[in-house]
């Protein structure tokens, strides 16, 4: 069932169910969240059942404020705290060391956790409600497209499912996620903050995940970070402009069950073949990217081709979720 999540009452309703050890899902300003009470075992294996999701894969638990960080990490080194300073709430995740004993099956058995504190007055209302962090993966099938609406919930998992809604997220694609516990802090998973944004923001600079190969000891798992990911049931393609418009050329009239999104003005001669805009500018493209492969796959499309994201920074976070959605 879907709830306002401007409605108190529906706000405590959820907090009860994730207190009794049930699931909610809930809007944050990146993507919906299917929530569980991160202290709780239990709970949280509920979470790893309906998403499908193997439950060593590492869940985020988000905080309603930085207060709650000692509930889970055991320390929080100095360039953590200053990124928690300038990005909470926001989509920003870190990942400390965790406390012994708490939130293990959260963490997927793992001594680290990935902590948020998420930008969104919905989101803040229940996690203070709820009084205790939440477990809080995205609300979708595991390796398939994440939700930004609570339609996309409800479509999931079904009326059974209690859903917070707090409209379109604003952001549309996951956080960006920082490992903080090692001498310098690495980027494993982009979003929409850049790697400069996150270096001004610490005082350091910020290692990319391949530079580990250059450290001792690699990276903790940590959410949304497997090479598949994020997909559609449509083939995804990545291509660039040019190579789509030959293969509309090719196809001509008879084009059919194909999607594109693209940034270029494409001739596409068949009415059958589906076509949005890419926007041109990032936080534009992330907004909307996982809505825009969901109607195309609620549409019938077979095959998804999608015009190659810029190589600028401020792109990372897009071209990483559909390199991973072309992996599938």
């Amino acid at each position: 069932m879907i709830l306002s999540g401007t409605d108190p009452q529906a706000i405590l309703a959820a907090a009860a169910r994730i207190q009794a050890g049930e699931l909610v899902g809930f809007p944050t300003e990146t993507v919906y969240g299917l929530g569980a009470d991160a202290s709780s075992d239990a709970a949280v294996a509920g979470i790893f059942s309906a998403k499908g999701r193997p439950s060593d894969h590492p869940l985020i638990v988000h905080l309603a404020d930085a207060a709650q960080v000692s509930d889970y990490a055991s320390s929080v080194p100095p360039f953590a705290a200053r990124l928690m300073a300038a990005f909470w709430p926001g989509p920003l995740t870190v990942i400390l060391p965790r406390r012994d004993g708490v939130a293990a099956a959260a963490a997927g058995g793992q001594n680290s956790i990935g902590l948020r504190c998420p930008d969104h007055p919905v989101a803040l209302a229940f996690l203070k409600a709820c009084a205790t962090g939440v477990a809080g993966p995205s609300a979708n099938r595991f390796g398939r497209v994440s939700p930004t609406t609570a339609a996309h919930v409800a479509q999931e998992f079904g009326d059974d499912l209690m859903v917070l809604d707090g409209g379109p997220c604003e952001v549309g694609i996951e956080s960006s996620i920082v490992d903080c516990t090692r001498s310098r802090p690495v980027l494993l998973r982009p979003g929409v903050l850049t790697r400069a944004e996150l270096e001004a923001a610490c005082g350091e600079p910020v290692l990319a995940k391949d530079e580990l190969l250059q450290e001792a000891g690699g990276a903790p798992r940590a959410s949304g970070t497997l090479e598949a990911h994020y997909a559609p049931n449509a083939k995804v393609r990545l291509m660039d402009a040019g190579a789509i418009q030959t293969a509309l050329d090719l196809l001509g009239a008879d084009a059919a069950h194909i999607a594109v999104y693209a940034r270029d003005v494409l001739r596409i001669k068949s009415e059958k073949v589906l076509f949005r805009r890419m926007p041109g500018d990032a936080l534009a493209t992330a907004q909307q990217l996982f809505a825009v492969l969901r109607s195309f796959d609620d549409q019938g499309a077979r095959l998804i081709w999608i015009e190659n994201p810029p190589a600028s920074p401020e792109w990372d976070g897009v071209r990483d979720r559909l390199g991973r959605a072309a992996a599938s």
